[in-house]
């Protein structure tokens, strides 16, 4: 699945992490779909379709779930990012003014925390296809998420959970590495900054909440961006470097996340990465 590649104007006139609605749309129309290859590889090797019942955490702006009811699933996603959730509406419902808290169309998309989905259970699959494994604190985090979220599926439900593949085979790595390294120079709270991910960060949550591993596989997702200011704008929208950009400045660690890409820049102007990433199939 070869994504359409969309130009964006430059990166030093883009929001900090306290504009929420220029990032979520950086994320939707630039970063999202990065990972498309990822949900095509899940839902192939689940067999998702009609029938499949799916809760999807931290849904985001909502790529994943269209992909799922595509294939013909009921689908619900809960996140806590509004802004992200609100795009997320306006590709899934019919009327995106709908009450997410009601019934609308092939989806349902919840503001909040697991427990907004539970008139809706039992669900047959969950999905957290927000890689963890280079963010300090994410797989705590997850670990408490799925521990909400777990009841609320039938018993020998499946459950998915995603991370990043070996730093050697993500080229991506060193750019991440510029936001550990701002966070580090400032001596900025960790929470939330980069951190280098290890082999076995999947079967850790997966213990921690309680869930029986049944199966892993590996899916590449290069990251290709149309230019350095779509690439700068896609990273920055993940999250990733908060922590470093509230330290130091934005227009700091844009700089030195163009920097750390210029390795990646082909003659056409286009950046184009090599990228795997993890997913660990579990039971409940």
């Amino acid at each position: 699945m070869t994504p359409t590649l969309v130009r964006h104007h430059s990166h030093a006139d883009t929001a900090t992490p306290g504009d929420p609605g220029t990032r979520a749309r950086d994320w939707a129309e630039v970063q999202e779909r990065m990972l498309a290859p990822l949900y095509e590889a899940v839902y192939e090797r689940l067999e998702v379709g009609t029938g499949t019942r799916l809760l999807s955490l931290g849904c985001g702006s909502g790529l994943a779930l269209l992909i799922a009811a595509a294939r013909g699933a009921r689908v619900t996603g809960v996140d806590s990012d509004s802004e992200r959730l609100a795009l997320a509406r306006a590709r899934l419902l019919p009327d995106p003014g709908a009450d997410a808290g009601l019934p609308a169309g092939p989806a349902r998309l919840l503001d909040g925390d697991p427990s907004a989905a539970a008139d809706e259970a039992p669900y047959d699959l969950i999905t957290a296809f927000t890689p963890i494994g280079c963010s300090s604190g994410d797989g705590e985090r997850l670990v408490d998420t799925l521990r909400a979220a777990v009841p609320l599926a039938a018993r020998g439900s499946t459950v998915v959970l995603t991370g990043w593949g070996p730093p050697e085979r993500c080229a991506v790595a060193p750019v991440l590495r510029v936001a550990g390294r701002r966070s580090d120079e400032s001596r900025a709270p960790r929470a939330g900054g980069w951190r280098p991910w290890e082999r076995d960060d999947l079967e850790e949550v997966a213990f921690r909440s309680g869930l029986n591993p049944d199966g892993s596989g590996r899916v590449a997702c290069p990251f290709e961006y149309a230019d350095m200011d779509s690439a700068v704008r896609g990273l920055l929208s993940t999250r990733l470097f908060d922590a470093a950009v509230r330290a130091t400045g934005r227009d700091q660690v844009a700089r030195e996340v163009a920097e750390a890409l210029r390795p990646h820049l082909r003659r056409d102007g286009t950046i184009w990465m090599p990228n795997v990433f993890r997913y660990l199939v579990c039971t409940t």
